[in-house]
């Protein structure tokens, strides 16, 4: 089975990428699965169903989502194997930019927008530098001199990727990412595979419920802010 994982940071149409990537995926019959990792609510499922795939939805409730991602990875594969998919389809919602959900050996995908300014592939961390595709939405928006900037900016944080334009509403580009899936290897298991990049490190109070602001309320991992003197130049 091969494992796509899609990530990226909110709202910049991760789901509408995949949904025209997977109408063109299922006209050569091939069997896809679709697990949806959010946060407190997700409506993307009965969008995937639209096309009639089977959808897994996971909640991370109070746990960052791409830490609850890794910690159900097993259970995912293996509900995607027991839906004789050929192609399952992870799509989860980083939201900070540190997280790198990519697995090595299976296709990662991020996806961005050129409306979230030029300065974004660099802010966006490793869900993006160590992605096997970039997936550019909203071009439609801009013009042509600040897509071929923002392009530039992803090749300069990461050369290795493939950038390719889609647009979310008419779904035009999607047919390359297609051609991408299909030539991603595939893989007999997760169980023993590292992660691209390692999660940051997420026990402190705050983690295990505390509310209260102060020093003496913080233990575990806590990482004090270092003051720097700002130049005006």
């Amino acid at each position: 089975m091969r494992l796509v994982i899609v990530a990226g940071p909110p709202a910049t149409g991760k789901t509408s990428v995949m949904l025209h990537t997977l109408r063109h995926i299922l006209t050569d019959k091939i069997r896809v699965a679709v697990c949806k990792i959010d946060c407190l609510e997700t409506s993307d499922h009965s969008t995937y169903r639209r096309l009639s795939l089977p959808v897994m939805v996971g909640l991370s409730d109070y746990i960052c989502p791409d830490h609850f991602y890794v910690s159900n990875l097993e259970e995912i594969f293996a509900w995607g194997e027991k839906q004789q998919a050929e192609i399952l389809v992870v799509e989860t919602a980083g939201l900070c930019h540190r997280c790198a959900p990519g697995i090595k050996g299976c296709l990662s995908i991020c996806v961005v927008d050129n409306l979230s300014g030029i300065d974004t592939p660099k802010k966006v961390g490793p869900v993006l530098t160590t992605a096997d595709v970039v997936v550019v939405t909203k071009g439609d928006i801009v013009s042509q001199a600040e897509r071929e900037v923002f392009r530039r900016r992803i090749e300069m944080v990461n050369p290795a990727a493939h950038v390719l334009e889609i647009n979310g509403l008419t779904g035009q580009g999607a047919l390359r990412l297609k051609k991408v899936v299909l030539a991603s290897p595939s893989i007999e298991g997760v169980e023993g595979r590292e992660l691209r990049y390692p999660m940051p490190s997420a026990v402190c109070s705050y983690c295990n419920g505390e509310t209260v602001i102060g020093s003496r309320y913080q233990m575990g991992n806590v990482k004090k802010i270092v003051y720097r003197e700002v130049s005006n130049d």
